[in-house]
Order: C-alpha cells, then structure tokens, then sequence
C-alpha cells in the first residue's frame, strides 16, 4: 500500500508538471496561474501545494526534470571533459539532446520565450546565471587541460576562448528554438564547434572526425544523477 501512495504521489507530481509545461508553453510563464494548472490538471490547488511551494519551485522542477542541455550536456566538476574529442562530443550532444528530446526542446523555449524573470520568478534568474558559470567553467577547465597537453595553441588566451565557445553554442541554441525550420542544428552546431575548436589547435593539426561509437552514443545522459535512460530530455 505504501508503495502504491508514493506511486501515485509520483504520477500526480509528474501530472501537473506536464500540464503546467503545456499552460507555460501556450500563454506563458506569469499568466499562468497555480489554481489554472490544478483545474487543467483535475486537481486542487491544495494539490500543487503538497507537491510545490509555488510557481516559481515548480517552473525550476520542469527545468529539472528536462535536464537542461547545458547543465548536464558537460557533465560536472568530477566528470568533465578531458581533452578537445570529449569537449566536441559533449557540446554536440547538447544539440542532440535539443533536436531530439521534446521535452528539452520545450523547457528552452519555456525558459527563453515564455518566462519574465521578474516578481515571484526573479530568483530563477540567479539559477540561470549560476547555470551559464558553471557551463563556463567546465569549458575553461577543458581548454587549460588541453593547452597543457599541448592540444592548444600556447599563446591562446584559454579564459576567453571559453567565454566565446560558450556563446558560440547557447546563440546556436538560442537561433534554433526560435526558429527550427531555419538551419540544421546538429549539423551547424557540429560544424561550428569543429571549426572554433580546430582554429586553436597548432597550425596543420585538427581534430579527427567524430567516431561511429561517438556518434552511437549521443544522447545517452542520464535524466538525473544516478538515473539512466537511453534518452537524456533541457
């Protein structure tokens, strides 16, 4: 019996996470109200309370739950990449992860298009930010590797070419949600993270091209730490 209740307990919790996600997609984040999502969702309000403090909680845990890309797409400071190969494999699952997992393609645009990070969500904005640092990071820690390895060019300022790698792949990111039909982004996003990383590679060297394996293996990040699934959802 109390395997069922926590059962159910998780399938309320994912219910009203999937109804809030399509309200917040259709008439945005702040006119979207919590006694609307307990109505679309068959539910009290007293419901979403048990589950979520307020909206702002319950918009972080979609972000959560979608894994965002650039969250999870590097790994974390014990697991990040190690040399160019890995940074190239990590930043072009991002774009996998985008094109092919719907609910990561969502939680972006929820999280660029559909949210004002003001009033009850101005806190969202810190998570964000913390998100981006964290991103950048992980990047620089690659690339310093990377030129001690001798990957890299030494005269390449590594602190700068992170900040640039990062925005080369979030405007990519950015770009695409706003408007799919415009470019391939996994085929753009490969041949633009190819391109950034070879030019600060030492003249007449690049990186080789991605394996079969690699290939094989975009999009296998877990959901969450500790969670496996053959599909990793932003």
């Amino acid at each position: 019996m109390v395997r069922r209740t926590k059962q159910e307990a998780q399938e309320t919790r994912h219910r009203i996470l999937d109804t809030a996600e399509t309200l917040f997609l259709r008439q945005g984040v702040s006119r979207t109200s919590l006694q609307q999502i307990a109505d679309a969702a068959g539910l009290t309000r007293g419901a979403i309370y048990w589950h979520f403090e307020d909206k702002s909680q319950l918009f972080d845990a979609i972000m959560e739950r979608a894994t965002m890309p650039m969250e999870q797409g590097m790994g974390s400071q014990d697991t990040a990449p190690r040399d160019l190969s890995e940074l190239r494999w990590g930043l072009v699952n991002i774009f996998f992860l985008t094109v092919n997992q719907e609910r990561t393609h969502r939680a972006f645009e929820i999280s660029m298009h559909k949210v004002e990070y003001a009033g009850e969500l101005e806190g969202l904005r810190e998570r964000k930010a913390s998100a981006h640092r964290d991103w950048r990071e992980l990047t620089l820690r690659c690339l310093r590797h990377a030129q001690e390895q001798g990957q890299l060019e030494a005269q390449v300022d590594v602190a700068t070419a992170a900040v640039a790698l990062v925005s080369l792949v979030d405007g990519l990111l950015h770009q695409w949600i706003t408007e799919p039909e415009a470019f391939d982004l996994l085929a753009v996003g490969q041949a633009a993270v190819q391109g950034f990383l070879d030019s600060l590679m030492p003249a007449g060297h690049t990186l080789p091209p991605m394996s079969a394996a690699d290939r094989a293996r975009l999009g296998q990040l877990p959901l969450c730490p500790g969670q496996s699934s053959g599909k990793s959802p932003a």
